[in-house]
């Protein structure tokens, strides 16, 4: 549970507080604005009356001077009607900028104006009848009757558009009536909150002054314990007030220099008076980093202690801000000689071990090529045997010769395959950012003859640079490829797809525990006999076998090398297989993006 303390509380009441007045500020900017903009549609509603009533009388004015010309054909007459044609276009425009937003009131002015241009085209035909002696009187008041119809038609849509902007202005007013009866009880509701929470504050202060005595006392017990704590855990602890550029130290400290508490003044000059000569630089430079950064990272040095005890010290220092512009950097520091001395412990047994294993990796190695010479010698009788006198042997005898030279040769083989995976097992893993296409050429290279025999067919995507141990790579895609040509089916000829891609290892089931975020993904897919899922692990097990050997040759060392590899750079490899349809071998390996 997180506790609030009083200061906290304060942040956060006179926060509140100000939250409050911003709200209060803006609701009122709002509400003042929302009246502005009423003030000004009513503005624009009354400018827009206005319009239409110029619009009205200007119309009547043309038709007045329409009529008086065609009464007198004076052309004194026309100059009010070309006059008042100029003030309805003027008039319209205005319109146009008054009615922006609202599309009823637009397709209202689109109507007036549809009707406007079409009584000017009535007024012009007329005109053009009254200057034309031929035509008859009744052509004229055809027109006339049009025209009034027109005009009537304008009178109605000009009608139309002020009964809209009176609704519009109806509810304007109307909404404007609701926010002013909304605002007072809003803002008295917003000073009540306000006010609950300057009571709350006052109650949470009064309550931590009280408890204040108490946690003094609290604070006394913590102090006697921490000293106990220091005791038992070989530590001490070291206070520098940064602004005042003073130290303190706890007694402790004293005791794990190997003096009395309080013996000398607490400053860094006395301590380096304890600091081994050959760790003194080294600790200068951290302290002057911490006095530029105000932050001490875990370092490690050495005291001498005046009884000429050498000690291992490990110290570390975190900056507090405790308000009222005043920081400190409160450190610890640790008697660690226990654990070097561990460590030191730990490296030699650690080179123990690694010459144990180089003897035994050496013992290894001899022990293979000493059990090769036998093996060679009864393979070299064997063949001189059945040079010499094959034919004077029997027929059961020559059949045992077939056995004793086929278990040789696969106790080679087994010697063979056992000193790959020691070598696999123990070799320096000298990484090297190494083109993985090359690598598959060279082992597609090496197991050319068997290719070539079997009729394979081996696509493969482009493969990526990758650190790795070359020559085991190589090796890994060597045994992999024997595998899929061995295990194919008779008579059909393998194909082998080589596929790559990057995944994320939390979208990959069997990967979705490594630490890495990325790996490559490298499957071989092939069209041979397959096997039952339930072997798919067991198949990377050393000697195992899920054939017999007299079906398939092969020692059962190949794939648990190649296992042995892909864990060598910290990636994982997996199989699917079906029976009679193929084996698909993927290996995944870590990189960083």
């Amino acid at each position: 549970m997180i506790r609030i303390t009083p200061s906290k509380l304060l942040k956060i009441v006179f926060g509140v507080g100000l939250f409050v007045i911003l709200c209060i500020g803006g609701f009122t900017y709002k509400h003042i604005q929302e009246l502005s903009e009423s003030t000004e549609e009513v503005n624009d509603t009354q400018t827009l009356r206005t319009e239409l009533e110029h619009m009205v009388y200007n119309l009547k004015e043309a038709e007045v001077g329409h009529r008086g010309f065609l009464l007198t054909h004076d052309s004194l007459f026309l100059k009010p009607y070309h006059e008042s044609r100029l003030k309805i276009d003027q008039n319209l425009k205005r319109l146009d900028t008054l009615i922006v937003k609202d599309k009823a009131q637009r397709e209202n002015l689109n109507q007036l104006e549809q009707d406007i241009v079409k009584r000017f085209i009535i007024f012009n035909k007329s005109l053009n009848i009254a200057t034309d002696d031929e035509i008859l009187t009744k052509d004229i008041l055809l027109l006339l009757h049009e025209g009034k119809i027109k005009m009537s038609r304008i009178r109605n849509d000009i009608s139309v558009m002020l009964e809209l902007e009176n609704k519009l202005l109806h509810e304007q007013q109307k909404k404007n009536e609701e926010a002013i009866g909304i605002t007072p009880l809003f803002l008295y509701s917003i000073l009540i909150l306000t006010l609950l929470l300057l009571l709350l504050a006052y109650a949470k202060i009064n309550k931590d002054l009280m408890v204040l005595k108490k946690t003094n006392k609290d604070l006394k017990i913590f102090k006697t314990l921490t000293e106990q704590a220091e005791i038992v855990s070989k530590s001490g602890t070291w206070m520098w007030k940064i602004k005042d550029n003073t130290y303190h130290f706890s007694d402790n400290l004293y005791k794990l220099l190997g003096t009395e508490p309080q013996s000398f003044e607490p400053n860094l000059e006395s301590i380096f008076k304890y600091v081994h000569e050959d760790d003194a630089e080294d600790l200068r430079q951290e302290i002057s980093n911490m006095i530029k950064n105000e932050d001490l990272p875990f370092v490690t040095f050495r005291i001498v202690q005046p009884n000429g005890a050498t000690k291992h010290l490990k110290a570390h220092a975190k900056l507090i801000d405790i308000g009222f512009e005043e920081k400190q950097l409160l450190g610890v520091a640790v008697d660690v000689t226990d654990e070097f001395d561990s460590f030191n412990l730990i490296q030699e047994r650690n080179q123990e071990l690694e010459r144990n294993n180089k003897e035994l990796s050496d013992f290894n190695y001899v022990a293979s090529h000493d059990l090769q010479e036998p093996l060679r010698k009864i393979q070299t009788f064997i063949s001189r045997l059945e040079t010499n006198d094959g034919e004077q042997i029997s027929e059961k005898g020559q059949f045992y010769i077939s056995k004793i030279k086929s278990s040789s040769a696969r106790m080679r083989m087994l010697i063979e395959d056992l000193l790959q995976y020691s070598r696999t097992n123990n070799a320096d893993k000298d990484y090297v950012n190494t083109n993985i296409n090359m690598l598959l050429e060279h082992a597609k290279h090496e197991l050319s003859d068997s290719i070539e025999s079997k009729g394979a067919i081996i696509t493969n995507d482009n493969l990526p640079n990758l650190e790795v141990v070359a020559f085991q790579i190589q090796q890994l895609f060597i045994n992999l490829i024997s595998n899929s040509l061995k295990y194919s089916k008779e008579g059909i000829a393998p194909v082998i797809n080589i596929t790559h891609q990057e995944v994320r290892t939390n979208t990959v089931k069997d990967i979705e525990k490594s630490l890495f975020k990325y790996h490559h993904k490298i499957s071989f897919k092939d069209n041979g006999i397959g096997f039952e899922q339930v072997y798919a692990k067991n198949i990377f097990e050393l000697f195992n076998r899920l054939h017999g050997k007299t079906e398939y040759s092969g020692t059962g060392i190949g794939l648990a090398i190649c296992k042995k590899i892909v864990e060598n750079h910290n990636g994982v490899i997996v199989a699917e297989a079906e029976p009679n349809i193929g084996t698909t071998i993927t290996i995944y390996l870590p990189f960083l993006k």
